[in-house]
């Protein structure tokens, strides 16, 4: 998988990004004085505040914000560790060669099979229902803490589910998801701000321990951590044709088509989309595209539309959509009245997790002296050294909670531990710098010296390897 056009500016025509990250000097210290900073030194911190406007303007800046959808307000110490995380796949943001995909939507792909799987394995699953809080018995000092009693209601009947030592309670706590709000073509999706069933139940559980967490912190900050997206189904063939001169690939090959996401740099909204391999849905019809796209500033006003898209119906958003792909501005109105259907979706909290934090916010996985319950999902604190929003965090926690909880003695599988490889960072490094050689100062006197202390032991060749040193 890689791209071939990742930006583009000025309605369609290429970005000018030449997949470089064009960070100065100073940019490249910012990021490695992250990168080396301890991790308590950027708890609380925003983004905008350990980076100046050098790094916050280039490509580098450009590329990841987009592609895990930070923002300058979101967290220090999440984006380094992100920078650990994925240190090795550097090589691969620009252009998105370390990108793997499903054949089909994740839906069909991931979920379906698992929930048929837990189906056939015994496991009921309850739909209709909302947990709206958990009892506990805490002794003092908080020495031991057993969940005894989950409140709940079932198709709109109050029920409660006794729990005794013996059984085991794995709560999911927070939510990306919650009060996201479907539109279609001729309506708005709305922001829900009212009650959020699953923030709330997890306000409730916060407030019968410390060591259960501050939900707060993530999840009552909606104007940072809304953003929109919508689903785009083509009806007429001409947005392919505007789609393959973009990405340069026919959309209908059944193979990679965008790669990943195509950013309009110069949109107000911070436009971008994707069209992943079609079929995107098992039974899609052939002659459909189905594209994915989402702004991350929905309060700006369109470029096209002269209004935010939070405001706009799916008709609206195709609009600005095709006005940043380069269709004609005297063809929008029809094309994006007859051409495709669009549903936009409001997610008030997709981007809660990335809000600043301390560790201590989180709750432990199994929380001091739990005996019978745990915390799971992006909002619980693993023990592993791992990033959330992604579905190997989701996988973890679960993992570390079973095993602790019934003492099995097996280790979570560790994260891929590029960040302390010196060949992964040495190759990091090559590409921050867009593949520039250290240029050694001096004169040639001082180089000769330098390179004779260098150029016949290991670390001289993996410098020369990875191409920092002038030869």
């Amino acid at each position: 998988n890689y791209t071939l056009r990742r930006t583009t500016k000025n309605q369609g025509e290429d970005g000018g990004t030449d997949f470089k990250f064009k960070l100065s000097q100073k940019a490249q210290q910012e990021i490695s004085n992250l990168f080396t900073a301890r991790p308590e030194e950027m708890e609380d911190k925003r983004i905008n505040e350990v980076f100046t406007r050098e790094f916050l303007d280039s490509n580098f800046w450009l590329y990841w914000r987009t592609m895990f959808a930070f923002e300058e307000w979101h967290s220090a110490l999440e984006m380094k560790l992100y920078l650990h995380r994925f240190i090795h796949q550097i090589k691969g943001l620009p252009d998105f060669s370390t990108l793997k995909f499903t054949k089909y939507n994740q839906y069909e792909s991931l979920v379906l099979p698992l929930v048929a799987y837990l189906t056939d394995h015994g496991v009921n699953f309850r739909y209709g229902t909302v947990v709206t809080d958990v009892d506990f018995i805490i002794e003092q000092d908080e020495v031991r803490k057993q969940a005894n009693r989950i409140h709940l209601v079932e198709k709109g009947e109050e029920k409660v589910i006794d729990l005794t030592n013996d059984d085991l309670l794995f709560m999911t706590i927070g939510s990306l998801t919650e009060n996201s709000d479907e539109g279609d073509h001729q309506t708005p999706a709305k922001v829900n701000d009212g009650p959020a069933p699953a923030w709330d139940l997890w306000r409730r559980i916060a407030a019968k321990s410390p060591d259960f967490g501050k939900p707060d912190v993530f999840g009552a900050h909606i104007p940072e951590t809304k953003w929109e997206s919508a689903t785009a189904t083509t009806l007429d063939r001409r947005i392919p044709e505007y789609i393959q001169k973009i990405c340069k690939r026919d959309p209908f090959s059944g193979r990679v088509v965008t790669g990943g996401i195509v950013t309009a740099m110069d949109s107000s909204w911070l436009l971008s989309w994707t069209v992943n391999r079609q079929p995107h849905f098992k039974k899609q019809p052939a002659d459909q595209i189905v594209a994915w796209i989402y702004g991350l500033f929905p309060e700006a006003v369109g470029d096209y539309v002269g209004k935010p898209m939070q405001d706009c119906t799916g008709e609206e958003i195709t609009q600005e959509w095709l006005y940043h792909m380069g269709v004609p501005e005297a063809d929008i109105p029809e094309l994006a009245a007859t051409g495709a259907k669009t549903v936009p979706v409001m997610m008030p909290y997709v981007t809660a997790f990335f809000m600043p934090r301390k560790h201590s916010d989180r709750p432990a996985v199994v929380p001091a002296g739990a005996s019978n319950f745990a915390f799971i999902g992006q909002f619980a604190q693993s023990a592993e050294r791992d990033c959330i929003f992604t579905t190997e965090y989701s996988v973890r926690t679960p993992m570390e909670a079973v095993y602790t909880l019934l003492d099995i003695e097996r280790g979570v599988p560790e994260v891929f531990n590029s960040t302390y490889d010196v060949r992964a960072l040495f190759q990091a490094v090559n590409k921050l710098r867009d593949g520039e050689e250290f240029k050694i100062p001096g004169g040639p006197l001082a180089r000769r010296f330098v390179h004779h202390h260098i150029e016949n032991n290991v670390v001289g060749q993996l410098l020369e390897d990875y191409g920092l040193t002038d030869k």
